[in-house]
């Protein structure tokens, strides 16, 4: 795994976010990938839940997002990088500012990069 693939896969992440596509996003884990959104969440498990995830979080309450992300470190089967968003809450208008961090695991299932294991800690600012 390189790490033009990683951010091959974080470009994908990115697109599933700003197109509010929980299936686009689910597709790119797992069936059995763990997914935890902030180190005190109890880890989400296998696609359906992350779909779930990705319905209720971000298509249902999220627009126009923006996504950026940049590769860290790779080895072997992880990595970790950096990324940045941007989007207005649907229900008050509110715009919100996040700066995070990925630790990822990935596998390659079918010829397709998917990831195993995800780990994120973000800094949220609103406005």
């Amino acid at each position: 795994m390189t790490e033009r693939d990683v951010q091959n896969w974080l470009d994908e992440y990115g697109r599933a976010w700003v197109n509010g596509d929980p299936d686009q996003a689910a597709a790119l884990f797992s069936d059995t990938a763990i997914y935890r959104e902030t180190p005190f969440d109890e880890p989400m498990t296998g696609r359906t839940e992350i779909r779930g995830y990705w319905q209720a979080g971000a298509a249902d309450a999220q627009e126009n997002v923006e996504f950026f992300s940049q590769v860290w470190a790779v080895l072997d089967d992880s990595a970790v990088a950096g990324w940045q968003a941007r989007f207005t809450r649907k229900t008050s208008g509110v715009r919100v500012e996040l700066d995070g961090t990925f630790r990822l695991t990935f596998a390659e299932e079918r010829g397709v990069l998917q990831c195993t294991r995800l780990e994120e800690w973000w800094h949220r600012k609103e406005s």
